[in-house]
Parts: structure tokens; sequence; C-alpha cells
């Protein structure tokens, strides 16, 4: 068993599809209209058959306040794997983008934790094991 599709919720799917692909680096790899909204996923370029990401609308009525919950909290809604947490921060930085928490060394693991505008924390992540 392997996981094939995880998602988090986004407060708007065009600029969630702007920031995932033109500023984090994924490519679009499914939109498939469905009524107002749209069935959207990325992938990461190095390995465009694996899990997927749905850029899930917020609509649901349950989904604004735990996003809210996680956000307030300071709680990554989802955690992507980089080669190196630093040089990563600082190229999104240099594209504007918004942190949460520096990175930070924990042991074998170093992690940051970035605002995706959409609602959503995201971590990076690097493990030397």
């Amino acid at each position: 068993m392997r996981i094939h599709l995880t998602s988090v919720f986004v407060d708007d799917q065009d600029k969630a599809l702007r920031f995932y692909t033109e500023v984090l680096g994924f490519v679009k790899k499914a939109e498939v209209p469905l009524g107002a909204d749209r069935w959207l996923t990325v992938v990461s370029p190095e390995d465009p058959d694996g899990t997927e990401l749905l850029l899930e609308p917020d609509g649901h009525p349950a989904a604004k306040p735990y996003k809210t919950a996680l956000f307030e909290d300071g709680i990554p809604a989802a955690s992507f794997a980089v080669d190196d947490v630093p040089a990563e921060s600082d190229r999104l930085r240099g594209l504007g983008v918004r942190f949460a928490q520096e990175p930070r060394r924990t042991g074998p693991v170093t992690t940051a934790v970035l605002d995706d505008t959409c609602g959503n924390l995201i971590q990076i992540v690097h493990s030397d094991e």
C-alpha cells in the first residue's frame, strides 16, 4: 500500500495553483471541472507519477475553522521534503514567501514553516537519516 493522494484546503484554487507551481515548483497533474470548482492536483516534477497533492476548495463548513485553528496554532497542514532547508528557504524568501518558522535543526532533522498564501502553513524538511 502507498499514499496516492493527499490534500490541502485552499481558499482560491487559481491562487493556490500559481503558488504551488510558480513558487514551490510543483507541476499540475490533473484539472477536471466539477461545477464551480475543479479536481486540481499537483505533483513533484521529480516524481510525476508519485503522490498527488489535491488543492481542495475550503467550501465545506468544517474546512475554514479547521484551517484557521491549525494556522493560529502554528501547525503545518503538510510537509514537503527538500534537499537543503536553508537554501530552499532563501530561494523562497527571494520570491516573497513569508516564513512562520525559520530553518531550525532538531537532531537529524532541519525544518522551516512557510505561509502558502491560501490559509495554510507548510513545513519543508530535510532529514540526515
